[in-house]
């Protein structure tokens, strides 16, 4: 009889948007997203494409707004507080839901006060020096970080954000200890890297991968498993350091509370866009990849990547305050 009853649930839920009924839910006004990050970096960027995208699928106007500060956690917060109508959402993502949580006493907990709507893009990160630095490879680096503790810096989006972590994790595994300078953006950290001012940071491929093409910036090795398209000739970090693996991922979020009517047609919506193929195409332009998978799968992903982070913390003690 539950099989029988859940049939009918299962044959709607896997409808194309457009072959559903009109939902529940349907915009009147601009639906503000609040991108926790300063402009320029993947979060921004990938705020700004899904609203682009999204838009004409809601009939709603998609305004992005840059809310920075504390690793994602202001303008998270903002969200956490705003009214749960569906007209104020935030792009969360490692830093916001999983890094910054683990690191730092927040006034709030995305793990309760926000809701998961949908996944949107996983984004490799890219480990990047200054093209004066005295190391091409991997090991290279490795090499001269152990040589001098302490004496090289490394910049990141801000204490618990996904480049944070990402190297902070990389220096974990491989024994570095080098000194971590935040900054309230990858984009703002990128003019130091260059000058010199810094030895290294990773970021993701979507703001770094411009930096490395124009030569600004020597990419010596990438976040994931496997090499990756747009950085072929970019070894795996995973192949000087076994175990090493990351992918920032970035969705969509709102605040507890939210109607499961308005969770639905944002979640469908979402679900459309990435069956697209020309969107596919975009994502991976950007060195993105599509992750389309159920509101609760979403939550789910969340979980497992906090604890992730949770366990560097346990090991390491790293704090934030």
């Amino acid at each position: 009889m539950l099989r029988r009853s859940l049939l009918p649930l299962l044959a709607a839920s896997a409808l194309p948007l457009r072959a559903q009924a009109q939902p529940a839910w349907v915009p009147d006004r601009p639906i503000r997203l609040v991108a926790p990050f300063a402009a320029g970096g993947a979060s921004d960027i990938i705020a700004r494409i899904a609203a682009e995208e999204l838009g004409p699928l809601l009939n709603a106007q998609i305004i992005v707004e840059n809310r920075t500060g504390a690793g994602g956690a202001v303008g998270t917060e903002f969200v956490v507080r705003a009214r749960p109508d569906g007209y104020t959402l935030v792009m969360a993502s490692q830093a916001t839901h999983g890094t910054t949580p683990v690191l730092t006493r927040l006034n709030f907990d995305p793990a309760t006060d926000t809701v998961p709507i949908a996944n949107v893009a996983g984004v490799p990160a890219v480990l990047i020096v200054n093209n004066d630095l005295p190391a091409r490879t991997l090991p290279e680096f490795l090499a001269l970080i152990r040589a001098r503790p302490g004496h090289f810096a490394y910049g990141s989006a801000g204490i618990g954000s996904s480049t944070h972590m990402t190297l902070a994790l990389l220096a974990h595994k491989a024994g570095l200890e080098m000194t971590h300078v935040p900054y309230r953006g990858s984009a703002l950290a990128m003019p130091d890297l260059m000058a010199g001012r810094l030895a290294a940071m990773t970021d993701t491929i979507t703001s770094g991968l411009p930096f490395v093409r124009d030569g600004r910036v020597r990419a010596i090795a990438v976040s994931t498993a496997r090499r990756l398209a747009v950085l072929p000739d970019v070894p795996s970090a995973s192949e000087t350091v076994p175990g090493y693996e990351v992918l920032n991922w970035y969705g969509l979020s709102g605040p507890a509370g939210l109607p499961a009517p308005v969770v639905a047609t944002i979640h469908a919506a979402v679900q459309s866009l990435l069956a697209r193929p020309a969107f596919q195409a975009r994502l991976a332009n950007q060195g993105m990849e599509g992750l389309p998978m159920s509101s609760a799968e979403y939550g789910a992903y969340i979980a497992r990547d906090r604890a992730q982070w949770a366990e560097l913390q346990r090991a390491t003690g790293l704090r934030a305050d």
